[in-house]
């Protein structure tokens, strides 16, 4: 069926309810946004679904939800493990509510009990009930930080974490069975309640979800001995963090929170921001006009569901205030947690830090520094949480702390994402500690740079929208594989990763061993001295991702080569398409 023939079909059958088509009859005229909206069905991937919400086949609405919850729910009957549940929560989106309820009352109908949380969670907080809870998956409403026009759909599974192989493969093809949307089920919100299909959950998860984060802390004598001068400004970003980051440093005794106003309560329309992204100076404005008149230590900010925190510090030096990237803020946490454990109670000889392949080589040298393994995994958070549950299945290894370079860490095993609340309480517990030594975060960052190198990354990307775009970047990908570049910058290349043929390929012997990864659509060049670039379309975005690293002898020195190798890299794709 095409395009053309697509549309005409939502227009004519009454399964659609009358909005639908309204919005529909609206675009009559618009050959393009017909397109756009029909010529394709929106994709479940890995991660799920994401788009942009309206009417059509390519787009997030009611109906392409309860398409994917019916392929999720025939995967689930199909290994028989319709008893165990699935718990639902959502972000403060638009829409956001009724994806949540279309997803229970379809898995209800099915004869999956739904577990909805009462209003809007924390994806970690998600991730933390589908195991407290026993479900043998979970459903997440949420498009992370993306504008307001989009929403999605991220599935968990009984670990824990995001979907992963054999189950990302089974759902997907179960999903892509389902061409009839009208024999999709569903029924009535109080029908599934009568039946015990439909649990309301709020309180009772939240309660155990944060007294998990409490034992996390490791010095809460430092928190009581400077809760009183430690000033902290947050904003929610009109998200879902605003209740639980709160709490949690409440009951820790930080006495001064500042919570930016204009951005405090729950928006989908994110009417501060452009777009609600945490890595964006944009999203600090308001934050660090408030950090100055309180004369704030430190200010943090969560992207709307609440798994990445982004962080500026405050350098008592000058009073300016730096900005720390996902990379610093990640390796800033994880150095404070594993080395105050290895003060406190020492590591384990089986201890492992576990980054994706796209994070900062620093990690390397942290781990080094410790004596503990370093795990590379593919990009996405759900990897991490893949290996914690290899480590509690096989009883060898033992997590110490997982990060990625989008501004996600995690430090516990409670949940299996990556955990904003968790990591903003970490962060002020970490300044509280250092606050006693008569250091802040920002000297502590500097500190790192002096032991372990002046690490710089970056990431550059390129939106190429449309079928014309997706065409751009496999083009990009194929032209890379086929004319391996031997610089980057004035860095050689030394070895080639590719993902998706499995491969590691040294330039300067021939020597060929394996990844040892699953296939992924990625390239990642090992260049000379410690740098290094590589190269991923996006999962969930019609974007290409440039990632890059370098070792600079001096925070400068470091600045500098860092922009000289991402302008190389921009020139050489832009030669490409």
């Amino acid at each position: 069926m095409g395009y053309r023939e697509a549309y005409q079909e939502w227009m004519d059958n009454p399964y659609f309810d009358e909005d639908t088509r309204a919005e529909l009859k609206a675009i009559a005229g618009d050959e393009k946004e017909i397109e756009d909206r029909f010529y394709t069905e929106l994709e479940f991937g890995t991660a799920g679904l994401r788009g942009v919400i309206g009417a059509g086949t390519n787009r997030m609405n009611i109906y392409t939800v309860r398409k994917a919850t019916q392929g999720l729910a025939n995967y689930i009957l199909g290994i028989g493990n319709e008893k165990k549940g699935v718990a639902i929560a959502c972000d403060s989106r638009r829409m956001s509510p009724e994806f949540a309820d279309q997803a229970a009352l379809c898995l209800a109908a099915n004869g999956i009990k739904a577990y909805v949380f009462d209003s809007l969670r924390p994806t970690p907080e998600l991730s933390y009930a589908v195991r407290k809870l026993g479900c043998t998956a979970g459903i997440n409403i949420t498009a992370s930080h993306n504008p307001p026009e989009y929403n999605g759909y991220k599935v968990y599974w009984e670990d824990g974490a995001q979907i992963t192989p054999p189950h990302d493969s089974g759902i997907m093809e179960e999903v892509k069975k389902v061409t009839d949307l009208s024999a999709v089920k569903t029924m009535s919100r109080e029908e599934a309640k009568s039946q015990g299909l439909y649990q309301v959950i709020g309180s009772d998860i939240d309660d155990a979800y944060i007294a998990e984060l409490k034992k996390l802390v490791l010095h809460p004598e430092a928190i009581k001995a400077v809760s009183g001068e430690l000033k902290i400004v947050y904003t929610p970003l009109h998200g879902t963090g605003n209740i639980p980051v709160r709490r949690v440093l409440k009951e820790l005794g930080f006495a001064n929170v500042y919570v930016v106003k204009e951005q405090e309560l729950p928006d989908g329309e994110f009417p501060t921001v452009s777009y609600p992204n945490p890595e964006s100076e944009e999203a600090f404005v308001l934050g660090l006009k408030l950090a100055k008149e309180v004369d704030a230590d430190l200010i943090l900010a969560t992207d709307p569901d609440a798994d990445r925190l982004g962080v500026y510090v405050k350098d008592a030096g000058t009073g300016e205030y730096h900005p720390l990237t996902g990379n610093m803020s990640g390796c800033l946490i994880g150095d404070y947690v594993i080395g105050q454990r290895k003060e406190k109670e020492g590591l384990p000889a089986d201890g492992a830090l576990i980054k994706s392949i796209v994070t900062t080589n620093m990690a390397d040298a942290v781990a080094k520094h410790y004596g503990i393994r370093l795990i590379a995994v593919l990009t996405g958070f759900k990897f991490i949480g893949q290996k914690i549950l290899e480590f509690e299945t096989k009883g060898t290894g033992t997590y110490l702390f997982g990060l990625e370079e989008s501004y996600g860490c995690l430090p516990g095993t409670y949940a299996r994402d990556k955990d904003a609340v968790v990591a903003s309480m970490i962060l002020c517990e970490a300044a509280a500690y250092y606050k006693t030594q008569g250091k802040t975060l920002w000297d502590a960052m500097i500190d790192m740079y002096e032991k372990y190198g002046y690490y710089k990354d970056d990431v550059k990307s390129i939106t190429l929208k449309g079928i014309e775009g997706l065409a751009k970047i496999q083009t990009i990908m194929d032209t890379l594989r086929r004319d391996i570049p031997r610089t980057f910058g004035s860095y050689r290349v030394r070895t080639v990763r590719d993902y998706k043929q499995g491969t590691i390929v040294s330039l300067e012997d021939g020597q060929e061993t394996s990844t040892g990864l699953p296939a992924s659509n990625v390239l990642y060049y090992e260049l000379e001295n410690d740098a290094w670039v590589c190269v991923r379309p996006s999962g969930t975005e019609p974007k290409v991702k440039f990632y890059y690293g370098i070792k600079g002898a001096s925070m400068d020195a470091a600045q500098e080569e860092s922009q000289a190798l991402g302008q190389d890299v921009l020139a050489k794709v832009e030669k490409m398409i």
